[in-house]
């Protein structure tokens, strides 16, 4: 069983920064695609970035390409989210996820979860 553990969360103003991190633990990272979705009040959880192991395909939602960034390092089993110019906009609790395979933006293709860190971006 992989445990994903999110920590990075807290309050920016718009056009700062923040940065996420995701680790995980349990069996092997190795083959583990890592994404990040996140969800705002009364809204529905949305794909933000997905990352396959290899990082041979990444992919990210409209609203955040240019401004953010994945990665990870697989030596420590960890994904990152970079935050960059950041606006109210993107305020909302981020989620760790993962599956075994491709990357994908559905939220039901991912079965496992972290329990969500809180970004809040002030105007």
């Amino acid at each position: 069983q992989v445990h994903l553990v999110e920590s990075g969360g807290g309050l920016a103003q718009a056009g700062g920064s923040l940065r996420l991190s995701c680790a995980a633990s349990g069996r092997a990272f190795s083959s583990l695609t890592m994404a990040w979705f996140r969800q705002a009040p009364g809204k529905e959880r949305e794909f933000v970035a997905a990352s396959t192991y290899s990082g041979d395909t990444i992919d990210y939602a409209d609203s955040v390409k240019g401004r953010f960034t994945i990665s990870r390092d697989n030596a420590k089993n960890t994904v990152y989210l970079q935050m960059n110019s950041l606006k109210p906009e993107d305020t909302a609790v981020y989620y760790c996820a993962a599956r075994y395979g491709g990357a994908w933006r559905s939220l039901g293709a991912y079965d496992l979860w972290g329990q969500g860190t809180q970004v809040t971006v002030s105007s």
